[in-house]
């Protein structure tokens, strides 16, 4: 997978090239397409922010994150992109199970109202 890894203000060393890389190779336990990925590290006066935009067949992945270290803020960057992958991933099977949920409720009403009220005898 080719990795585009752009910096502001810093130099990309190999170790951030290769973390990033090895940390973005961890998406691929999704299987999902990841289309040009495109990572942008940048350092500010007393803060490291790793933001990134990722193309998938389904739309788009867009997460940043901030930090005093880099490595842990493109940690966080990547957590988020997992998070965002696995709600992709799952948000069919979530319309199917809140479409279940809804007709169960739907015929215990109508049981409910077609069954008679048992009567109270004194």
């Amino acid at each position: 997978m080719i990795v585009n890894i752009t910096s502001k203000q810093m130099e990309i060393t190999p170790a951030i090239r290769n973390h990033v890389e090895k940390r973005l190779s961890k998406l691929n336990k999704w299987q999902v397409n990841l289309i040009n990925p495109h990572i942008i590290l940048s350092k500010g006066p007393q803060i490291f922010r790793a933001d990134a935009t990722i193309s998938i067949p389904n739309g788009m992945l867009v997460a940043g994150a901030k930090h005093e270290d880099m490595y842990i803020a493109i940690n966080e960057l990547l957590t988020k992109l997992e998070r965002q992958l696995n709600k992709v991933q799952h948000k069919g099977e979530a319309r199917r199970t809140c479409n279940s949920v809804k007709e169960s409720n739907l015929n215990l009403e109508t049981q409910l109202e077609t069954e008679p009220e048992p009567e109270i005898s004194q």
